[in-house]
């Protein structure tokens, strides 16, 4: 074979069919047809943030003393458009002097200063290496620019601004040494509408070193990628230094021991964890409002519900499970022999439902039991000073840094993993009931694959359910706990990591994965229970569903109309994912959680 094609060079490519010749473009082609790079956050260019543009709401007010943030609090640094955060007087008091007392002892003549590392010692590996109080300024910056190193996929905005609230309440303690104008500064990006542009990847677990590096460079000006929202205006991107320029905000300037507090503690997995919690609240409502109207359209045996089998149990959040479910289908009239019979007469000989039907409390009950678990693990980390070192009184009233570990993300990373388990769970089990409905024998009579019109000449909605199927498999293999998968680093100096931030990571995207499996049940449910109405043939009035039930059936329906002939789903399951996901307004939430809950 010759080597040269077109005047440009031939490459050979050999596989099971041969060899192929593929003609390269000669010289100077390649450079004009070669894509233009994708910019990326290492210029601040084409970065897609969250949010694109401020929701519309009311501004939230927040005081900080290092004690007192709640989970409740923090959802509302989540969810709310504007902030004004600030730092409580007594709290800075107490920061002063901590600071104060903790610069005097390092910067001491005689006897000799303590060595403490990040003060004036060097980091990592390095942690044998003298830094001089002339060196310490530039070491701060330097320190950061040097633990920035991290890549795409960058944080929600929310997630962001949340570690920046959090950092500043634990800093408020006074135990990390820093001066309070550093978490003031904080609170003023905050305050302002302005984001450090986060990445993902880098963090080991080990004190979220790299993306809360990138937020001590965007709060100095020396670097990363920061965003800007304002009322009115979409979201801008742009250098930090720039950005806080058009905001006005003069940059912090870090003095000694001030670089490694912002790094050092598990700080962005804890934002993740709070927006995970957040979300998963959300989803576990909705995985229960799914189940009734499940339960509605397989006109259910209610026995699986009966209270004196839950309270055997004695599992508090399965009793309550199983008090909303009750709630949802209270009134109902399918789930009775009566409609049993008129929908189907060969419908009479039911004993006992399939176990994802009988249950589903059971593995709703223990998603439950995670979630309570991450709330119980956030509330004390949230009003820890989880940094290294830490400063603390003596009885004598002299300070005295002590060296550990409070950066360390496992009970984060674990307590992330379980939730994990326990929301793909729901999903699995969410997946099998819908697959439930596509079947005339496991649904007891429905038209196969809920079709609408003729079966067969209509098709239904079985690629619908094969969606759901489909993306099962991908949360089960993201599920793998990456809290047992530590991988030594650094010299050894850090031998042991936690992975929370593969934690944090994989249980967003299977969060995102469950909204779908969700609304594909939601979709078929609701077309299960329309055709249980048109398929009784006599002159009573149609069957009543659940006073909850109804409502959700209600909200389906002003955006999707039911499936007769065949049409294709991709739009109506857009929309259903949109109301899961809450982005349609929150809707079908409301309904699921009823009209006296807060909306």
């Amino acid at each position: 074979m010759r080597g040269l094609v077109a005047g440009g060079t031939a490459l050979l490519l050999v596989g099971g069919g041969g060899a192929v010749a593929v003609a390269e473009p000669p010289p100077g082609v390649r450079e004009r047809q070669a894509p233009a790079q994708r910019r990326t956050i290492a210029d601040c260019k084409n970065v897609d943030v969250d949010p694109a543009r401020l929701p519309d709401g009311p501004e939230v007010s927040l005081r900080l003393d290092g004690k007192s943030l709640t989970v409740e609090k923090a959802f509302k640094v989540l969810t709310a458009p504007r902030l004004r955060v600030s730092l409580a007087p007594e709290a800075a008091e107490t920061m002063r002097g901590y600071r104060r007392d903790a610069v005097g002892l390092v910067t001491r003549q005689s006897p000799p200063p303590p060595r403490v590392y990040g003060w004036n010692q060097a980091l990592g590996p390095l942690k044998d290496k003298p830094i001089s109080p002339e060196e310490s300024k530039e070491f701060q910056n330097r320190v950061l620019a040097s633990h920035g190193v991290a890549t795409e996929p960058v944080l929600p905005g929310r997630i962001a601004r949340l570690a920046l609230v959090i950092r500043a309440n634990q800093m408020a303690r006074g135990h990390m040494g820093v001066r309070p104008e550093l978490p003031g500064k904080f609170l003023e990006l905050v305050n302002k509408g302005v984001t450090p542009v986060m990445p993902q990847v880098g963090s080991l677990g080990s004190g979220d070193l790299q993306p809360m590096a990138v937020a001590g460079q965007v709060v100095t000006g020396t670097g990363g990628c920061a965003s800007w929202t304002r009322p009115g205006q979409p979201t801008r991107v742009a250098g930090a230094a720039d950005i806080l320029r058009d905001a006005g905000i003069a940059p912090a300037e870090l003095e000694m021991g001030e670089a490694l507090p912002i790094m050092s503690g598990s700080t962005v997995v804890a934002a993740s964890a709070l927006e995970a919690l957040h979300r998963g609240e959300a989803q576990a409502d909705l995985a229960e409002g799914g189940f009734a109207l499940f339960m509605e359209a397989l006109r259910a045996e209610a026995g699986s519900l009966d209270t004196r089998t839950h309270d055997e149990r004695q599992i508090p959040e399965q009793k309550e499970v199983v008090a909303r479910l009750r709630g949802l289908v209270d009134g109902s009239e399918f789930m009775t022999d009566r409609t049993r019979r008129r929908f189907n007469p060969q419908d009479t000989h039911r004993v006992q439902d399939a176990v994802s039907v009988r249950a589903a409390p059971h593995i709703l009950a223990s998603l439950r039991q995670n979630l309570n678990h991450a709330e119980k693990v956030l509330t004390p980390e949230m009003n820890a000073s989880t940094s290294n070192p830490l400063i603390f009184r003596k009885d004598d009233g002299q300070v005295e840094f002590v060296m550990g570990g409070n950066w360390d993300g496992a009970v984060l990373g674990h307590s992330l993993d379980a939730l994990n388990a326990g929301l793909v769970d729901a999903g699995v089990l969410s997946q099998e009931l819908s697959a439930r409905l596509l079947s005339s024998r496991w649904s007891y009579g429905l038209p196969a694959n809920l079709a609408g019109g003729k079966v067969g000449l209509n098709s239904g909605m079985v690629q619908l359910q094969t969606v759901a199927t489909a993306l099962i498999p991908e949360m089960q293999v993201r599920a793998f706990p990456s809290g047992t998968l530590s991988r030594p680093a650094k010299d050894g100096q850090e031998d042991h990591n936690t992975m929370a931030m593969a934690s944090a990571r994989n249980l967003r995207a299977n969060q995102t994965r469950l909204d779908t499996v969700l609304a594909v049940q939601y979709i078929m449910s609701a077309q299960g229970v329309d055709l249980v109405v048109r398929g009784i043939d006599d002159d009573a009035a149609d069957p009543r569903l659940g006073a909850g039930t109804q409502r959700i059936h209600d909200v389906i329906r002003t955006a999707i109309a039911e499936l007769q002939d065949d049409r294709n789903l991709t739009p109506d399951l857009e929309k259903m994912v949109r109301m899961v996901n809450g982005q349609s307004g929150g809707a079908l939430l409301q309904a699921v959680r009823g009209p006296s809950a807060p909306s």
